[in-house]
């Protein structure tokens, strides 16, 4: 009698694993789904989205499909340093979702990049485009390294070959990248013409963030630190309260902090606490930013800076103020630190500053958060324009950036502010909850091919 045919049920149970069983048991072929970027980063973006989901009653497939990033490309490449000494460097780009569009992300330069922490982002930056309406899907990427250890020679040949090895997988209707942490206009002034070299052509549109004189657009350097600026004062009014009479803490003194640290001491605000990655500067009588910006143009970092006393960049964190601005690196507000908080309002400009534990102990105590999703929200929402006016090959004025900025933004927060009080929880789960029943819908409307 012949044997079941191999590709009927009974005929699968027959065959089985195929003899792999002992392998299969071990933890370290044991992948489940998500498995290749576990992280904690990827842990607090799992739980942000399945609290969300739970609120709109999301299904299995539809998380399945839209959970778990579309792409991901890991590339080991080699470096020439200026000793002469070859270095083998790792660089990521993970794609999120292609629902919306192509998908939009940065490329940041730390030696804590990795694959789980750019899942993360890239699942963040599909949601935050969703919530602003933007057609895009999100991406993020970067290479591990020690950007403070390179020279500017060695920051180039990193971006050019990076570029190069990303050239199969990004393009200006595919995937578009844009500066991040430790990367900026010349950054992505290098990973354009390395792109345009590869296809015989100039191609502005395949990173935004550029120098204005290569297709850049007006206020996109600035643009996150202001979208925080914007939403910080709009949530004031909405609690009644003036920014211009506020106490202020930012965590950050980079590309984001230190712009949101000038425009708010420029409406009027104290800014009692500040730090960079060498430290923090506390001053209850007040930090006066512009010698803050001097001395860091002079010296690179707030080490040193005589106009506070020394402080920690956690401890910083604690100082008594109205409105908290994390404005650095993900999962600075945890179940640890939250209790000691004394703050009156929390903006995160940075991505995932506080974890889901930190969430509920804040909620507990009546702190309000304007998520990342809707404070970060600037720098990508300007990207958008600047790859639009590349598409048109046609230039607004910053008065017209400034403005659609200010609408975008503002749309955006009255869409949370409708879906908390539908939904009675925090603007974190109102805003994913937003962003994900877009996704989802869109994700719907393709169904799946084939």
């Amino acid at each position: 009698m012949d044997s079941p045919s191999a590709n009927q049920p009974d005929g699968m149970e027959r065959r089985g694993t195929g003899g792999w069983d002992s392998v299969l048991e071990t933890e370290a072929y044991h992948v489940t789904p998500g498995g290749e970027w576990r992280s904690e980063l990827w842990r607090v973006a799992v739980t942000q989205f399945n609290q969300a989901a739970d609120l709109l009653g999301l299904g299995a497939d539809a998380r399945a499909r839209l959970l778990e990033p579309r792409r991901a490309l890991v590339a080991n490449f080699p470096i020439r340093r200026d000793s002469g000494e070859m270095q083998s460097l790792t660089g990521y780009r993970v794609q999120h979702t292609f629902a919306l569009g192509p998908t939009k992300g940065g490329v940041r330069y730390a030696p804590g990049v990795s694959l789980g922490e750019c899942a993360a982002l890239a699942l963040w930056m599909s949601l935050k485009c969703a919530l602003l309406g933007l057609p895009f899907g999100g991406a993020k990427g970067g290479v591990r390294c020690d950007p403070n250890r390179l020279s500017p020679a060695e920051m180039e040949r990193i971006t050019r070959r990076f570029a190069s090895e990303l050239v199969p997988v990004i393009g200006p209707d595919q995937d578009i990248p844009a500066p991040d942490m430790a990367t900026g206009e010349q950054e992505m002034s290098w990973f354009m013409d390395t792109y345009s070299q590869h296809v015989g052509h100039p191609t502005p549109g395949i990173v935004t963030g550029k120098p204005i004189v290569l297709g850049g657009t007006e206020g996109r350097k600035a643009a996150t630190g202001l979208g925080a600026t914007i939403c910080a004062e709009a949530m004031m009014g909405r609690l009644g309260r003036d920014i211009a009479t506020s106490r202020v803490t930012i965590q950050g003194f980079g590309n984001v902090g230190s712009v949101i640290a000038k425009e708010l001491y420029e409406r009027g605000a104290t800014v009692v606490a500040l730090c960079d990655v060498t430290g923090g500067i506390v001053n209850p009588e007040g930090i006066d930013v512009d010698e803050a910006l001097s001395w860091v143009a002079e010296n690179r970092f707030l080490r040193g800076f005589p106009g506070g006393a020394e402080a920690t960049r956690g401890g910083m964190l604690e100082t008594p103020c109205d409105v908290l601005v994390p404005a650095a690196l993900e999962c600075q507000i945890t179940a640890e630190n939250a209790s000691r908080l004394d703050c009156g309002l929390i903006v995160e400009a940075a991505n995932g500053p506080t974890t889901p534990e930190a969430d509920e102990i804040l909620a507990e105590r009546g702190i309000p958060i304007v998520p990342d999703l809707l404070a970060n929200a600037g720098g990508v929402t300007v990207s958008y324009f600047e790859w639009a006016q590349d598409q048109q090959r046609y230039s607004w004025q910053a008065e017209e950036i400034t403005a659609r900025l200010r609408s975008h933004l503002e749309a955006a927060m009255e869409r949370i502010a409708e879906a908390a009080d539908r939904f009675d929880v925090g603007w974190r789960k109102a805003g994913q909850a937003v962003a994900i029943a877009r996704v989802a819908e869109a994700a719907r409307l393709r169904s799946v091919y084939p």
